[in-house]
């Protein structure tokens, strides 16, 4: 379908019940590197955070936990972007504990930037706001799984190899 507001050279996102949500109407840039431009300031937030949680593994395992549970108690909403946020959340918390470490750091922070946003109940749509507080969250989702695509891939093939067992 359409991207709503959409203007010509924005990427759209997949955002809630599969409405697509044109990139530029929330601080995306928390996941791209430093324009210098005032929306960029501010979200730049979310990579310092990042940053934070990727030296302190304790930390970025709390974190996890936490988008987990916001995850759960919103499934029926983020049914659209459901199966892979919960992939991007095992990558996270592989990476974590250390068993996971084939993907680059850049990857790893946008990630992170992504978890710390969707963490966040007061981002750009504040959750509170029923029925519109995940759409930011989505499509910020949406916009990060585009982004680490073919890491994600990897991470999956090596998931599947881990579980299956060892022919001898």
């Amino acid at each position: 379908g359409e991207c709503i507001g959409n203007k010509q050279g924005d990427e759209c996102a997949e955002g809630i019940a599969g409405m697509k949500i044109r990139t530029g109407m929330i601080p995306l840039n928390s996941l791209r590197h430093n324009r210098g431009d005032e929306e960029s300031k501010n979200s730049n937030v979310f990579v310092g955070r990042a940053k934070e949680y990727l030296k302190d593994k304790r930390k970025a395992m709390k974190l996890t936990r936490r988008a987990t549970i916001k995850a759960g108690k919103n499934k029926r909403r983020l049914r659209d972007v459901w199966s892979n946020l919960q992939l991007l959340l095992e990558l996270a918390k592989a990476w974590s504990k250390g068993e996971y470490r084939q993907i680059p750091y850049r990857s790893m922070l946008s990630i992170f930037a992504a978890i710390v946003y969707f963490a966040v109940p007061t981002d750009a749509i504040p959750d509170v706001l029923l029925g519109f507080g995940l759409i930011d969250d989505a499509a910020v989702i949406g916009f990060t799984l585009k982004l680490v695509e073919k890491d994600l891939e990897r991470f999956k093939q090596w998931k599947e190899k881990e579980q299956s067992p060892n022919d001898c």
